[in-house]
Order: C-alpha cells, then structure tokens, then sequence
C-alpha cells in the first residue's frame, strides 16, 4: 500500500485519501491485506508508560544529601566500633524512608489511563461486511462505520457523514459538540477545525458516518498526547529544590568543620582515630537528623487537612507549592465552567429575556421584572419550539440524558418551566420529523395542532432569519422585511460576540404535514445558551488576585467565546481590558528560542484560545523558565502534558479525565476552583511552618557543631559524645520541630504576594536569627561545662552530663525564639500552639529518662552530676532564652525603622 501522509489527510479529497490508503470504501480491506499491514503498523494501542517499581520509589527516598552524609557517618561507626551510634543513625534514616515511601507508592501512572480508552469494540467493513472487531485489531486503511454513541477508536478521514457531530471536548476543550462534513479544509488547520477528521478518544453525539482509518496508535492525536506526557519531565517542587540546596550547604559546611576541627586536633598531639571519630560527632552535629521526618511529617498533615478541603494531593511536597504559586494556568471547559450548555437568555423582536435558575425551576426576568411565562404567549411559544423540535432525551430514573448538549438545554428549561416534552406531545402530537441538514442549517418537527399541523423549527440563526416573511411581536404576527433581518443579524452578531451560542426559533401552523418545512415560516426568537461559569469560580479568582496570583485561561473554545467567560469570572486588568492570544499565532513558538517582544506579549497575556495541547506544554515552561511557580488546572486528555510539566498540576476529580488525574499531583474532588484557594492557604502556611522549624533545627544544631568544635580547638575534654548529640538531634528536637510545623496561621497570609521563587528557605535575616541563637546556645553550655569542671569539681563524666542537660533545655526553651519578631512575647503563634507545651512536655520526660532510667543512663553514659550540677545546667539553660528575646526586639526595631 502507498503510505498515508496523515498530516495531509485533512487537506485531500476522500478519494484520494482511500487511494493513498489502497481501499475500496465500498468493500474494505480483506482479511490478507488486514494482516499484512497489522504486521507493518502493530496494535491499535497507546505505547504503556513504563510504571515505576516499588524498588525505584523506595530508592528515591535515599537519594537527598542529608541522607547520604549520614549514611556516612553511620558506616564510620560501624567502623570504629560504636554499634549503638551507628544502629540510631540507621534508624532515623529508615523512619524517613517509610514515610516518604508509604506516601509516593500512590504516584501517578497516566499512561494506563489512556491505554483504558483503546479497550472498546468498533464496526468496521470488510471484504463487504460489516464486522465487530476489537478496537486494537483496526490497521491504516480500514473502513469504520460510526453511529450516535460511538466511542472513535483511532484517526478517521470522513467519507461519507450525515448530520454527523462530534464531542472532541476531550482534545481540544472545546464544550460545544463540533460539526463535521467530508470536504477538505485548510492544510494548516489547527485540531479543531479539521471538520473532516474524527479523533481517537472523541465520542459521536449525533448522526452517521464512514470513515477510512488514516492513523493507530502512537501516530493518532491522542498518541501525540500520550508522547507528551511520557516525555513531559516533572519539575521538582519549589520546596525540594529548597531543601536539596539547603542540603548541599550542610554537607560543604559540615566537612570544612569537620577537616579544619580534625587537622587542629592532630597538630595537637591526638590520635588520628580519635579525631575521625570527632570529625564523626560533628557531622552528626552539623546535620539536623530530624529535617527530614519533621518536613516529611509536617507536608503529609498538610496533605490530610487539604483532603478534609476535598484537594487529594499525591506528592508530600506539592502540599507547600501551591503557597508558592505565582501563576495559575487554567482550563475553561469543565474547570471554569460546568461543561455543559444550559439556556441564558432569549432575544424576543422587541427585548431581551434573562433566565435565573432556581434549582429544579427557573426564573424569566425582563429589564428586572420577573415574566410569568403563563401570561407571555411568545416565552410559551419559544419553549414549546425549543422542546418539540428536539432530538434529545432527559432520561428517566437511572437513565442518563443523551443527545446535543444544546437541545438537552432547550429540553431542561421547558421542564423548569412546566412544560416538559412529554406533556406538551400529548397535546402536539408529532407526526413528521425533517432531521438537521448540513446544507439547510435547520431542522424542524410536524405536531398535530387541533385540526391542523404546528410546524416548529429550529436552526442557526443566518439560515432561519432568511427562511422567514413573518415575525412574532408583542402585537401578533408582523411582515420580516429587509431592515428587520438586517436588525435580528445585528444582534444576533452582538449575542456571539459575548460568547453566547445561538440558536434561532421559529414555527407556522397549516392544514397539511406535507408541507415544505422551511417556507413561509414566523420567526418567534432566539435562544442563547453559553456554558455557565461554575458559581465559585468569580469568587475564588477574586481571591486568587488579592493573593498577588495570576490566573491565566488556556481553551480550545474560539477567541470571543473564550474572552466573553474570561471577563465574567474576573481575569484581566481592573478596567475590564484583556489580552487574547490565538493559538494560531502560537504553532511555532519555542520556549528556549522565543524572541523576547512575543515572549513579553505572552507573558502578559490573560487568555490563549485555541490551543493546542503541545502548545500549553510550551506555555508552562515558558512561564517556568521567566521565574514562575506554575499551577496548572485542567480535567482533560489535552491538559495532561502540562498538568505533569507544571510545578504543580491540578485536575478535577468529578469532571476529570482519569488521564489528567493520574497525571496531575493534586485532585479537586469536588471540581471547585475555590478549593484551589483554600489550599493555596494551607501551602503558604505549610512553608511559614517549615521555616520556622528549620531555624529552630538548624540554631540547635549549630550550637552542638560550635560546642564540640570549639572544645576540641580550645584543647577541651569532649563536652558532648556523638551518641548523646544524635539522641538530642532524634528526640528532644524533633518533638518541638513537628510541633512548629502544626503551628495556625496568619490571618494575613493571603493578602501578601507570593513568595520570591528564587528565595531560600534560609535568607540572610534568618541566617543571622540561627547564628545568634545558635551562639547563645554554645556559650551557655561551654560556660555551664567549664563552671562543672573547674568551679564544682565535677569530673569529665558528669560535667558532660551538665553540658547534655544545659543543652537539652536551652534547646527546648528555644522554640519560644523563633516567633514573629513583631509578634507579643507572651501571647503569639507558638506560645498560642498547644502542640508546643505538649511537645515540651514530652520532651523533659525524655530527658529524665535519659538522666535516670537504667539501661538508657549507661548507653549514653550520663554519669549523675548531682544536684548542685543539675541546678547548674537548669540555669544556664535560661541564658539563651532571654538573649533571644532581646535579639527579637532589637529586630522589630529595625523592622519599624525599614518601613519608615
């Protein structure tokens, strides 16, 4: 056979495309040639994504350098003999694996998703019959024939199509159901106008068809997708990146500490096995063992809480970059708005009706004055067209509705209104049916009207405003002449130009069904329908903006459409102005070659219509790669490559694809974009939390580096064993550390712009903040060690026992230091915390057991210092507390004078 340029397909006459592909449409292809080339192209199916085994996802838990440099310091004890040091350092490293592992085991594997699409049977015709086959058995040149309800197994050049219509919402995001004809279209036709193709994945709403396959698989455009999201990388989240930078300066800090407090000791005069295994206890010092299980433990209740929010979050670290977001790029279909039509208007001769649905009714409201449709021949009029002339069905009981989007509006708002189509068939009975025509634009219903026939019609409104002489006022009937026409096109233009769809009604009574339905007709108005905003939607994006987001509409829907539903939920500037790009302008645009003007006008724009679903990949990372946080809302197939490139994808549980949910790290199950918000909130929290946190894990951590560097550098005895810093780093300071991280918020945290992207989790104030505290520290247990030693005449063993206690308590009365600088001293986020008292209090139970309870006393070697020593370290261990308090004034002084 002559192979098929498909991207051509399109742009070539039927004919020729079946002689390109080597079949007679009226016979289809024989079972020989249906072999040949299945061995030539393979199955009709999505290449599966390679799913990721337990052991890669248990491996990624070990890959941070925190981990690592503690794998080290584990294998060094081992080494040397300290069983029980090593032993404790493997098991904080195996209590953060379980954690992280427990959590990722649920990642997402989106290319099963789409594989399930491919599991449906198809009709197809060959050697002239009509066969059912399994829809991977179909091959490049096979015959398909398509019915209302089909579900389209691969790429279809049309051949023959009679009112034949398409949901391709899947593809393109387009609501609407799309029109499709056998003629050629333009060669650079973007998907959703290439109206003589049906796609893979779409679905058939109305009509008949025959197609002959030009694309399987991989090469189809849901294959196109499907390459997108397998080569889509996932971008680490802002906190992981955060925190592995973090790591790297630990680790550099750590072994320059470690080599320079190492080299002093040798040039002392110790042995060099002695001072390795100091270079031991300070890696152990310098590292916050506990980080990472109070990050991983703090993002997984913040994982819970935003589930309670109905926001089902799949990755640990997607929890804090929503509170980092600074663009939200979001679908309109299904996430904007509910993804179905529903009736928002009609255009009468002489005014405007707007509808107010209430539920299981509906109001009609003129200029604010409610309508009774009972006292309104003309309302009657035009929902009586609307649900006669209709093809659809509402179902009943556990039958769902079925049919045009739009004709199911037209049926939903007569019922609203009481005049269901049932009722309104036993007393119109219909007799003759002329079905829509492609040619005619119209299509029309025959009911019997007492001794007559009521003819009622329905269609686009060009094509009906020209089919009548009559038109239907407040006065009776009236002549449609020339200006009128002019004037109903008028308005009509204006209606679509809000987004608004538009069909036209119209009707006339005879005394025959045989009569030409399209002839002499009274037009009686317009319907408009338009895909409603969802109710939260105005709202959320409201907030969003006084967040310092931006949220950015990304549809398949045409320019005016897309713009029309942009302006009511609120995007773009305060004056009402929007920028709209086309996808058209967009085809061949690189994100690492794009020159800087279209960059800026991209950067700057508030709606992409049109779309293409490679096209929203290339966005994403263009707003990555100019600094940006990127989420990214969708519930489609089309969405899924960016749902996966973006910093965090979010996709809809309800409405959603289980391609965009498998895909994406966060699921709405409640399709509520106000939930985005409320997560949002609880992200920016999270991270408040984690900063806190880390500068109580790191101050504590560098008063043991400064300890135990400072002793040895000073000619010292040890002040503090490795073991006893690994207890304290493992206990007593992971407890106030998870409790700061469950800390409430500020009530001001959504009214202040995002983050800066490139910002540290660690900047330079703080820097000092943990270089002051982390000071105090030291100097109250050296000078509390040195006071055991030479004032108490305590020994080397209980003199380290009164370094351990002033130690562990300064560190406890620490977490009192790391509050707002601007915050009371006595009534603020952590004194208000009650996690805070709980974890103190637990900690000094574990401190007592560490001091008396057997067992435990001689595994950490803390010799009974007496009570003179321990009133000693209870006092020291004050010192740091009150110098840290000072230091938080002295802060919000200068805060006040910066904003002066």
């Amino acid at each position: 056979m002559t192979e098929l340029n498909e991207t051509a397909a399109f742009a070539k006459r039927p004919e020729i495309v079946a002689q390109d592909l080597a079949v007679d449409p009226e016979h289809g292809l024989n079972e020989s040639e249906v072999t040949t080339r299945r061995k030539l192209h393979g199955p009709n199916q999505l290449r599966a994504h390679a799913k990721q085994s337990v052991v890669a996802i248990l491996a990624h838990q070990f890959k941070g350098v925190i981990v690592w440099l503690l794998a080290f310091a584990a294998g060094l004890s081992f080494y040397f003999g300290d069983i029980a040091e090593g032993i404790a350092i493997v098991i904080v490293l195996v209590i953060n694996a379980v954690i992280g592992f427990v959590t990722e085991l649920r990642a997402a594997r989106s290319m099963e998703a789409l594989l399930d699409i491919a599991s449906v049977t198809t009709r197809v015709r060959r050697d002239g019959r009509a066969l059912h086959i399994d829809a991977q058995d179909l091959v490049p040149g096979d015959v398909v024939l398509l019915d209302a309800g089909d579900m389209v197994t691969a790429d279809l050049r049309l051949i023959e199509a009679s009112n034949l219509q398409s949901d391709e919402s899947v593809l393109t995001g387009e609501s609407v159901p799309v029109p499709k004809q056998t003629d050629p279209v333009s060669p650079q036709a973007a998907i959703g106008d290439r109206s003589c193709m049906v796609f893979k994945g779409t679905a058939i709403t109305q009509g008949t068809a025959t197609g002959v396959v030009t694309a399987i698989g991989m090469a189809t455009e849901l294959g196109h997708i499907s390459h997108l999201v397998q080569t889509a990388d996932a971008a680490a989240s802002p906190l992981e990146k955060r925190l592995d930078r973090l790591g790297h300066r630990l680790v550099w800090l750590t072994l320059a500490l470690a080599a320079l407090v190492i080299g002093a000791g040798i040039l002392r005069g110790h042995e060099v096995a002695s001072m390795i295994q100091t270079g031991v206890a300070l890696a152990v010092a310098a590292v916050p063992e506990g980080l990472p299980v109070v990050a991983t433990l703090s993002l997984a209740r913040g994982m819970w809480r935003m589930a309670a929010r109905n926001a089902i979050i799949s990755n640990l670290s997607s929890v804090e970059t929503l509170g980092a977001t600074t663009v939200i790029l979001t679908d309109k279909t299904g996430t904007l708005t509910e993804n179905r039509m529903a009736v928002a208007g009609y255009l009468t001769s002489d005014a405007s009706l707007d509808l107010n649905n209430r539920g299981e009714t509906v109001e009609f409201d003129r200029d604010g004055r409610m309508v009774d449709p009972e006292q309104e021949p003309r309302l009657q009029a035009l929902l009586r067209i609307g649900a006669l002339c209709n093809g659809a069905s509402l179902g009943q009981g556990d039958e769902p509705p079925s049919g045009d989007p739009m004709e199911l509006a037209l049926l939903r708002v007569a019922r609203q209104a009481g005049m269901g189509r049932e009722t309104l068939l036993t007393d119109w009975e219909q007799v003759r049916e002329h079905a829509f025509d492609q040619d005619t634009k119209m299509m029309a219903s025959v009911h019997r009207d007492g001794e007559g026939f009521l003819y009622a019609v329905k269609g686009a409104p060009e094509a009906v405003i020209d089919a009548c002489t009559h038109v239907l006022d407040q006065n009776g009937m009236q002549e449609m002449d020339a200006p009128a026409r002019a004037a109903w096109r008028d308005r009509c233009g204006k209606a679509a130009g809000e987004g608004l769809r538009l069909l036209a009604l119209a009707m006339k009574r005879t005394d025959h069904d045989g009569a030409a339905p399209y002839a002499g007709l009274t037009l009686v108005g317009i319907v408009c329908l338009r895909d409603p905003l969802r109710s939260d939607v105005a709202g959320a994006i409201a907030a969003a903006r006084a967040a310092g987001v931006r949220v950015i509409m990304m549809t398949g829907d045409h320019a005016d459409t897309a713009a029309a539903i942009a302006r009511q939920a609120g995007l773009g500037a305060d004056d009402g102005h929007l920028t709209v790009i086309e996808g058209s302008e967009l085809t061949d645009f690189d994100p690492e070659t794009i020159d800087r003007p279209l960059s800026e006008r991209i950067l700057d724009a508030d709606v992409f219509a049109r779309v293409a679903p490679a096209t929203k990949l290339k966005l994403a990372t263009l707003y990555q790669d100019n600094g940006h946080i990127v989420a990214m809302t969708g519930d489609g197939v089309n969405d899924a490559p960016a749902l996966k490139k973006a910093d965090i994808g979010i996709a809809m549980g309800q409405r959603g694809t289980e391609v965009a949910r498998e895909a994406a790290r966060m699921v709405l199950q409640d399709d509520s974009f106000g939930t985005i918000i409320a997560a949002m909130r609880q992200g920016r929290v999270i991270f408040a939390n984690i900063r806190k946190f880390v500068i109580y894990l790191m101050s504590c951590n560098v008063s043991e580096v400064l300890i135990v560097g400072l002793a040895v550098g000073a000619g010292l005895p040890m002040p503090l064993l490795p073991l006893q810093i690994l207890f304290l780093n493992l206990v007593t300071d992971v407890f106030p550390a998870f409790a700061l991280g469950l800390g409430g918020a500020d009530e001001t945290v959504m009214r202040q712009p995002p983050r800066d992207p490139a910002g540290q989790i660690i900047d330079r104030e703080r820097w000092i903040s943990i270089g002051v505290l982390g000071g105090a520290i030291t100097l109250a247990t050296l000078t509390a060690f040195w006071l055991a030693l030479d004032w108490l005449n305590l020994g080397n063993g209980p003199s380290v026992t009164v370094a351990f206690v002033t130690l562990a308590l300064a560190q406890l009365w620490n977490v009192f230091n790391v509050r707002a600088a601007e915050a009371h001293v006595l009534r603020n986020e952590v004194t208000r915390n009650p996690w805070v008292w709980g974890a103190i209090a637990f900690c000094l139970l574990l401190i007592a057991a560490a001091l008396w309870l057997p067992g435990l006393t001689d595994i950490l070697k803390l010799p009974n210092p007496g009570q003179a020593g321990l009133l000693l370290a209870m006092g020291a261990s004050l010192a740091p507390l009150v110098i840290g308090q000072l230091f938080l004034f002295w802060m919000r002084g200068r805060h006040m004078i910066e904003e002066k």
